[in-house]
């Protein structure tokens, strides 16, 4: 036999260090004799740092004993000189003492004579194997900040598992997991997860975790955190949320990470921008085009100012940007608190530029919807992009044509309107005026030369469109400019029962399908196209 006690759980006994509160740590000692009790004495080697407590005893036969191992910190010290381990030792002599009895057990707590434990008779036994891990919140806020990794884990293990060591908060009121992901360490965010700490934990500055990798730009960490059912609200203490804080930084990668964890694309920071508001201000373009996608809504007004995200494209003179939302069906007319709209702040800021996506082109469409050829001169003279397209991709020629504004068409060709230009669909300005029946504005697009084969996005010609509506004069038009059949058929060959539709019942066709391409109507529909369509 060569040991008479053993140390349970094992000889490294962990002492707890936390401010304010008394540096402690037990041990307990099993006697190991089934017959015999055993005495013992417990001395630090450094005895102006430890208090043992009781220093000595008897253990009865296969009972424990536990002792208490204080560490007395000197003032003003916050650590140990050393840590997680300390460099200092115990001296564990134990001896068999036959004569002992239960009844005076307890009298004998730390009054174990000495000499017990020295006499030549008496075969003493000598353990100096116990040592001392340090642990508590201090300890494990070093150690994630010096990054040591096997040394946090050993910690965390030692530690008392009344107290989650995981939750550890430091001495400026982090937790393990912010001080973590201001290392930018996913590593030991990972492994701190396996501890399971409260991942909802605010920082002295509100910011949950999440929040800090976001605002970190630590994608690995934001994910590592989503997977453990990280909230992705704004919690109330911060001004900014996660999504907030991906778009406003441009970190596309983390946005998509949260966006497809659900988070709430359209939610306000503190001071009432969407996370839309913010990629635009910091012309975040992949970002605003991510959040578009994602449903983002366009015209939200911030619940200080009133300014919509296009607003702030206005007035930074962002043209692409304020182009990608107008695209996405942002509102130009919206005011903000001061009444202004977003071409009012363009102006304002000199960023000339935008004029015509904000007002001129606006004009401009209503000019060829109209048919008001001189304002369609005039608005080309102050600038306006002739080949402009609204949300739909239509430009003024798509109007005019669908409206049957003839000299407006002519007026447009005679500028160098691109006769060919597709809307979304695929449908051009001869695609429209087939559709709505206009014969007259057709001779025109063909007589300079718009491609009569050319095909929507589903393959449909203007042949194909005039013959489903019936419309046998706009079809024989486009035959004699130089559409084909598939088969070969011609002109002659085509025969339509048209007296079974009215006028009305050929408009009620023709809505219908620009209904269902999408297409908001202007104005009545032009009945007068009808006869020559059909004719």
């Amino acid at each position: 036999m060569d040991r008479l006690i053993s140390l349970e759980p094992s000889n490294l006994v962990p002492i707890k260090i936390e401010p304010g509160l008394k540096c402690v740590g037990e041990l307990t000692l099993r006697n190991v004799m089934y017959t015999m009790p055993v005495a013992f004495s417990l001395q630090p080697m450094n005895k102006t740092r430890y208090t043992v407590k009781p220093q000595s005893g008897i253990i009865s036969p296969l009972a424990t004993l536990t002792v208490e191992i204080t560490y007395v910190l000197p003032p003003g010290v916050c650590l140990p000189e050393t840590y997680p381990h300390s460099e200092d030792s115990f001296l564990l002599n134990s001896v068999v003492v036959p004569g002992a009895t239960i009844n005076n057990l307890s009298s004998t707590f730390d009054a174990v004579p000495n000499d017990w434990f020295t006499t030549k008779k008496k075969q003493v036994f000598i353990d100096s194997g116990i040592k001392i891990i340090f642990v508590g919140s201090p300890i494990l806020g070093r150690l994630v900040k010096d990054g040591s990794m096997d040394e946090i884990r050993e910690v965390l293990e030692k530690s008392d598992p009344a107290w989650n060591p995981a939750d550890s908060i430091d001495s400026h009121g982090r937790s393990l997991l912010h001080i973590a992901i201001a290392q930018c360490r996913p590593d030991i965010v990972q492994l701190l997860l396996e501890f399971e700490p409260d991942i909802e934990v605010q920082s002295p500055t509100g910011s949950t975790p999440l929040e800090a990798a976001a605002g970190s730009g630590e994608a690995l960490i934001v994910e590592l955190l989503l997977t453990r059912r990280a909230r992705t609200e704004r919690s109330e203490a911060s001004n900014w949320g996660p999504i907030h804080l991906a778009a406003g930084n441009g970190n596309i990668g983390i946005l998509r990470l949260l966006l497809l964890k659900g988070a709430n694309v359209d939610s306000l920071t503190k001071d009432g921008n969407t996370s839309l508001h913010l990629a635009v201000q910091e012309r975040g373009r992949d970002c605003t085009r991510l959040l578009l996608a994602s449903g983002a809504r366009t015209d939200i007004p911030n619940t200080v100012d009133g300014d919509t995200p296009l607003h702030i494209a206005a007035s930074l003179g962002d043209e692409q940007m304020a182009k990608l939302l107008i695209t996405k069906g942002a509102n130009k007319d919206i005011r903000n608190k001061a009444g202004k709209t977003a071409y009012d702040l363009a102006a304002e800021n000199g960023h000339s530029r935008l004029f015509d996506a904000l007002k001129l082109g606006d004009s401009f469409c209503v000019a060829a919807r109209k048919g008001e050829v001189r304002t369609i001169h005039k608005l080309l003279e102050s600038g306006v992009a002739i080949n402009g397209r609204d949300q739909h991709g239509w430009t003024a020629l798509h109007r005019a044509a669908f409206k049957g504004r003839v000299d407006a068409v002519r007026a447009l060709l005679e500028k160098g309107i691109d006769v060919d230009a597709k809307d979304e669909d695929g449908y051009t300005a001869l695609h429209c005026a087939v559709e709505s029946g206009h014969a007259d504005v057709i001779r025109l697009l063909v007589k300079k030369g718009a491609d009569v084969e050319a095909r929507t996005n589903k393959r449909a010609t203007a042949l194909q469109i005039a013959e489903s509506l019936h419309y046998v004069g706009i079809a024989r038009v486009l035959l004699h400019g130089g559409a084909t059949k598939e088969g070969g058929v011609t002109a002659g060959s085509i025969v339509h029962s048209f007296e079974k539709y009215s006028t009305k019942e050929l408009e009620k066709v023709v809505v219908q399908r620009q209904r269902s391409r999408g297409r908001a109507l202007r104005g009545s529909f032009d009945h007068s196209s009808l006869p020559l369509a059909v004719l």
